[in-house]
């Protein structure tokens, strides 16, 4: 190993598009995409456009600051020129436990679906390969990784669209058996809003879980050439992408299958609408996919906490030995502590199985939440800070961006009352927990 050495800017703007999209489409489109249903009904529609327009705002807010500070290497540094210390700790460290408890669900989702193949297996076993399996990718250069998370989004991103295509033809045209659906499904069973606002204000935590990991754009700023012009252009691109591949979808699912239906069920409601189509081993080729689209979210998840860990170390924060990096220019002790997650998902999931998941997701949710709020609250003061005039400017601020808090602020109020206690305790008492440690090393330092 050696010490002091900076990471590579290797990473391009298709890299940080293609990882940005890897975080979002995961677990959350794929599994979580029942849980959400089963709360909205048809109007989760709805919510997914509401968590798209923040999302949009929110991260149009980040790239300005990127633009800003293009020595900025992790969100800390975008933070702590306008908030103060404490913000940007919690954010880092937030930021670092929603990653590793994300990728410690989505390894016991991705062993669900692998369970589809292979049921005689149990959940544990199938979590343990797939960790293993991600481990070794991340620990080869930052180059061999994003080529590796490249080529997984693209793969999902294509099949979402052959997705969209063929729940179109579903929706309007007979053939054989199959005879037209059409909108029905959308008012029948109780309904667009079967639950009333208490189900939509509910799965927005799902909303908001789903959409989390679009901003790891922010965490790829040390390895990414140019991140002044490649940020903004990768935001603009990637935003309207996100929110197309998760509005079209599921206002197809809703669409074809009735809402009362879709959580009932052990397979991806992506998988219930390819068996529809009649293509022999379209289910097997589905069920493939989300696999691959799990394990890439699962890959970007691992850099985004890796990499806190090693500029936590690289400013003295942390001990000097998560800093270090290997010859092929990788952060590998920090890696390998963040996996550790993994197998804590896999020990979980021996007592929880494949409820692990839903169990994390909550907290997950509020995280994703505080993050948000925080870059918001950022971007705001940052005009004030600012003096000089950019190449790249959000329009229509300060407006969108108070949308955006005031909007994630109504949310969070919704969701305290709408979630489970002990969801919202356990994560009540991990900021609890992070806000004593950043007083305590204070309190030594003076």
């Amino acid at each position: 190993m050696r010490d002091n050495q900076d990471l590579q800017r290797t990473m391009t703007s298709r890299h940080i598009m293609m990882m940005a999209l890897g975080g979002a489409i995961g677990a959350g489109l794929f599994k979580g995409s029942s849980s959400a249903i089963d709360m909205a009904g048809p109007s989760v529609v709805i919510a997914y456009l509401i968590g798209g327009i923040i999302l949009l705002f929110i991260m149009q807010g980040l790239a300005e600051m990127a633009v800003q500070n293009n020595k900025a290497r992790t969100f800390r540094d975008l933070v702590q020129s306008h908030l103060g210390k404490y913000p940007a700790y919690f954010l880092d460290w937030i930021y670092w436990k929603m990653w590793v408890l994300n990728i410690a669900a989505e390894a016991v989702v991705s062993a669900i679906f692998l369970q589809y193949w292979f049921p005689q297996y149990p959940i544990w076993f199938l979590t343990l390969l797939v960790s293993v399996l991600v481990t070794v990718v991340n620990l080869l250069s930052v180059k061999v990784f994003a080529e590796t998370e490249y080529w997984l989004a693209l793969i999902k991103i294509s099949v979402i669209i052959l997705f969209i295509l063929a729940g179109v033809l579903l929706l309007f045209v007979s053939f054989g058996s199959h005879e037209a659906v059409g909108f029905s499904n959308l008012t029948e069973h109780d309904g667009f809003f079967p639950n009333g606002s208490v189900g939509l204000i509910t799965a927005m935590l799902v909303v908001i879980y789903s959409y989390g990991g679009t901003e790891i754009i922010g965490v790829t700023l040390a390895e990414t050439k140019n991140p002044e012009k490649v940020v903004p252009k990768a935001v603009r691109s990637t935003l309207t992408r996100i929110i197309a591949f998760y509005i079209f979808p599921f206002f197809i699912i809703v669409s074809l299958i009735p809402w009362n239906e879709v959580n009932g069920v052990q397979e991806s409601p992506f998988v219930m609408v390819f068996k529809m189509i009649g293509i022999p081993g379209a289910d097997h080729i589905m069920n493939a996919v989300i696999l691959l689209a799990i394990i890439s979210s699962m890959n970007s998840g691992l850099y985004g906490s890796s990499r806190v860990l090693y500029t936590q170390a690289v400013d003295g924060r942390l001990p000097k030995v998560f800093a270090k990096l290997s010859k092929r220019k990788v952060p590998v002790y920090a890696i390998l502590t963040c996996t550790s997650s993994l197998y804590v998902g896999v020990i979980i999931s021996l007592v929880a199985g494949s409820k692990t998941f839903d169990y994390l997701m909550g907290s997950l949710g509020y995280t994703v939440l505080f993050i948000w709020l925080i870059i918001g609250l950022a971007h705001v003061k940052s005009r004030r800070n600012s003096f000089e005039v950019n190449s790249y400017h959000v329009k229509w601020f300060p407006y969108t961006t108070w949308f955006a808090i005031i909007a994630l602020l109504l949310i969070l109020v919704g969701v305290i009352f709408t979630t489970s206690f002990i969801i919202t305790s356990i994560t009540l008492a991990i900021y609890l927990l992070i806000t004593l440690t950043y007083f305590f090393k204070r309190h030594q330092i003076h």
